[in-house]
């Protein structure tokens, strides 16, 4: 398993947030988490993506124990590093900088790792060419469509080639045909590199394409 979470529970003030949640991922699994806005999807999602510290539970991570009992977690500096490379994130908005070129954006979280210029380089090409863009490596994020904005910002989290990709609502700013082709292409990433996805969505289409969907309500998984 690429995942294995137990009783995560997440409280904010009184609010229970998370009540327990149990969850296993298999590598190259593409798994769905939906729900109604507030049944604590992006929490969970934030936790198992180890932006977020959950208050009970244990979780682990292509065998790293990330959050663990009696102090067996990864903290500080540990936690950021094991976060920059064993762990990709998309999200609704693209968050891309502006100012450098497609091929630079996906190249800086292998810089940041500490692997060398040409590596990343040769890295960040390859994946651009997975996802559609080897024509579009030298363009500003401004010069893009919606579309491939988001395929940058994909490839940019497959860039250390990560145990798990977490995406929160990947498609949720894109029109339909363009949803299908991101869709088309997430899949196509699964097949080619063995990705494991966990997707957080209100697209039903894309949760029911998925290998797995669970749905969440007040904090659980029904």
């Amino acid at each position: 398993m690429i995942i294995k979470a137990k009783n995560i529970r997440k409280r904010f003030g009184m609010l229970e947030v998370l009540k327990g949640i149990d969850l296993e991922v298999s590598k190259g699994e593409i798994l769905s988490v939906v729900g109604a806005s507030g049944a604590g999807k992006t929490t969970l999602l934030q936790i198992l993506g180890t932006l977020s510290t959950p208050d009970e539970g244990t979780l682990e991570i292509a065998g790293t124990t990330v959050f663990g009992e009696k102090g067996r977690s990864l903290k500080g500096d540990a936690l950021a590093s094991f976060r920059g490379k064993s762990i990709g994130f998309v999200f609704q908005a693209h968050h891309l900088l502006p100012e450098f070129t497609a091929l630079e954006n996906v190249m800086i979280p292998a810089l940041i790792a500490g692997r060398r210029t040409s590596e990343a380089r040769s890295a960040a090409m390859r994946l651009l060419e997975l996802t559609g863009l080897s024509a579009r490596t030298s363009h500003k994020p401004s010069e893009l469509s919606g579309g491939e904005q988001q395929r940058v910002a994909i490839a940019r989290a497959l860039v250390n080639d990560p145990a798990v990709l977490f995406a929160d609502e990947p498609t949720g700013n894109l029109d339909s045909s363009t949803k299908q082709e991101i869709h088309k292409l997430i899949f196509s990433l699964r097949d080619t590199l063995g990705q494991t996805f966990v997707i957080v969505t209100h697209d039903p289409e894309l949760a029911s394409l998925c290998d797995r969907s669970l749905e969440m309500k007040d904090g659980l998984f029904l």
